[in-house]
């Protein structure tokens, strides 16, 4: 299986034109044959080149001064950290990459965050690989680009005419959604936020009932798609 090496390759010489060189790409996954997959299906296009690889947000905030990418290709959910809240770390070192998130699962808010955070746009995994080279392609030339699932939904958030799921949590709520996401159980939350188990209890069931969610997991996982929760 081919490896990509995380160290940058040469950059090209000062006198190419921008327009005459590859699309420069710093590929951030920490999964090996997902990264491998997608090293083969870019660098087979002669006009995109991966230039480094990093497995953290640490590692690409790193790696992207040194290899002077054009576009980061970054994974959503990295070992030390979401890529979403990576992005503003990465444009105030590169103030001039294009960001481009890929995620298994997305929502409008998520895709939402990414625009208002100076991000280049959100690709699901499920799209295929030519979807990846052409977004990768519009984002270098400076357009923003979203799956088409998420497209509706982010113009509609970005514009104030949707507000995202979960918008009508209360403070107390959220307080309780982020101990559920931590693991407690109803108990400890009502203890930690030092209110009686029934009304500990009444938090919990109407997240899930503004979450439409019919189980404390359940609940966690859609929170976490829809950016409530890191």
């Amino acid at each position: 299986m081919m490896r990509v090496s995380a160290t940058c390759k040469d950059a090209p010489m000062p006198s190419s034109p921008p327009h005459s060189r590859p699309v420069r790409i710093l590929l951030v996954e920490d999964h090996d044959m997902v990264a491998e997959a997608m090293c083969l299906a870019l660098e087979r296009s002669p006009d995109l080149q991966i230039v480094g690889r990093a497995a953290s947000v640490a590692s690409a905030l790193s790696d992207a001064r040194r290899c002077e990418p054009d576009v980061v290709l970054m994974d959503r959910r990295l070992p030390d950290g979401d890529g979403v809240t990576a992005i503003a770390d990465m444009l105030a070192l590169v103030p001039d990459v294009r960001v481009l998130i890929l995620a298994g699962e997305g929502s409008g808010s998520v895709a939402a965050r990414v625009a208002e955070t100076g991000g280049a746009g959100l690709i699901l995994k499920a799209r295929g690989l030519s979807e990846l080279e052409d977004a990768v392609r519009r984002v270098a030339a400076g357009e923003m680009v979203f799956s088409q699932d998420l497209l509706g939904d982010v113009l509609e958030r970005l514009t104030g005419r949707a507000p995202g799921l979960g918008a009508n949590l209360t403070p107390r709520e959220r307080e309780a959604l982020h101990l559920l996401g931590e693991g407690h159980t109803t108990a400890e939350i009502s203890d930690e936020l030092g209110v009686a188990l029934n009304t500990g209890r009444n938090h919990v069931q109407r997240i899930l009932e503004k979450l439409g969610a019919r189980s404390q997991l359940e609940a966690v996982t859609i929170a976490r798609r829809e950016g409530l929760l890191k």
